[in-house]
């Protein structure tokens, strides 16, 4: 039988410093899980240009009932001037940035979880693995399906053979994007890398192949822009290295949600989960139907960055994926440039064993 995720308890707290690079409504929501539920993580200091998301900070800390940490809106001073009170930093920034600030705070030398996408090009994503071997720093990247309990579990089913062969995998991913990016950076080729596909997601196409277990071999797609600067519609066919077939849809024009739907189908039984994890399901008899695998909740991905920091629990997202992402995504848009012909998926062997933990890597 699988060994089902377990959270990992640290024989001791030990307060670490951490910087929020990026203070907009995603970082404000892993900073409320901290105030919350983290007993070993102190704010010292964020770094954030507008002084109004800077301001909705501080309302957070003050609900909390504690005090707020200073800004330093400008990356290269807060490492400067706060380098010595910190050991690691969350960037959720505007995609382009992820590279070159994530690069200065590995220097630095601190560990960093950084916000999906990871970087822009596969170029960008070579020169994080490089850092990271350089300076012997850990690179998380934030999805919160390839850290989630729900898909770890899952991979360790499949890898197991509990459900037989993988023969084919279903992923679907809808938001109401459009609207809700409507004039924001995200919608801007130069500041986002692509639209919704390469946005939310990216977080279907990273848990696709992680419940697969290897690369694609080769894809057909088809993008449509509705009139906007980026994709926000996407069909995506596939075919993994061992001959499995994969189908992906996304759709970031619909009612007002944000949700997914991922299957996996096997010679013994099929799998789903969604692209965030949250649910794990398993169906093995017809008549049965869907069985709940119970797991502990998550408290978000900072929790399973300390785990990872910590030794606890290998790293499931290193720098690696990114380099993974950036292949397939530019794989899908030359495929769709060309109207749909298949395109190989250009990709490097793994340098990462999940089955070892970080220091034996």
């Amino acid at each position: 039988m699988t060994q089902r995720f377990q959270r990992p308890q640290p024989a001791k707290t030990e307060m670490v410093g951490a910087a929020f690079v990026g203070c907009g409504l995603m970082a404000r929501h892993h900073i409320r899980n901290i105030l919350a539920y983290s007993t070993d993580t102190h704010i010292p200091v964020v770094c954030e240009p507008s002084p109004a998301a800077y301001e909705a900070i501080v309302e957070l800390f003050a609900e909390a009932g504690r005090d707020a940490p200073p800004n330093e809106p400008d990356l290269e001073r807060m490492l400067a001037n706060y380098g010595d009170q910190l050991e690691a930093v969350f960037i959720i920034t505007p995609h382009v940035f992820h590279h070159d600030q994530t690069k200065a705070c590995l220097e630095a030398g601190l560990d960093v979880l950084l916000e999906k996408p990871m970087v822009m090009n596969a170029a960008e994503a070579r020169s994080l693995i490089e850092t990271c071997e350089r300076t012997g720093r850990l690179l998380v990247v934030a999805f919160q399906g390839g850290l989630s309990a729900e898909v770890r579990t899952a991979v360790s089913m499949l890898r197991a053979g509990e459900l037989g062969t993988v023969l084919n995998i279903n992923g679907a991913i809808w938001q109401n994007w459009t609207k809700n990016t409507d004039g924001a950076w995200r919608q801007q080729p130069a500041l986002s890398g692509g639209g919704f596909l390469f946005d939310t997601g990216a977080h279907m196409l990273n848990t696709v192949v992680d419940l697969a277990g290897e690369e694609f071999d080769e894809v057909a797609a088809w993008l449509d822009n509705r009139g906007r600067p980026v994709e926000i519609l996407a069909a995506v066919i596939g075919r993994l290295a061992s001959g499995g077939l994969v189908t992906l849809s996304a759709c970031g024009e619909t009612i007002p949600s944000c949700s997914s739907d991922i299957r996996v189908y096997c010679t013994e039984g099929i799998l789903r989960t969604g692209a965030w994890g949250r649910f794990l399901e398993i169906q093995r008899h017809e008549r049965q139907g869907w069985e709940a695998v119970e797991l502990p909740p998550s408290l978000g991905v900072w929790e399973q960055f300390m785990a990872v920091r910590r030794g606890d629990i290998p790293n499931p997202a290193p720098p690696e994926v990114g380099l993974r992402m950036a292949h397939l995504y530019d794989a899908i848009r030359a495929s769709a440039a060309r109207g749909g012909v298949p395109v190989p998926v250009i990709s490097e062997q793994w340098a990462v064993d999940p089955s070892k933990t970080q220091d034996e890597q």
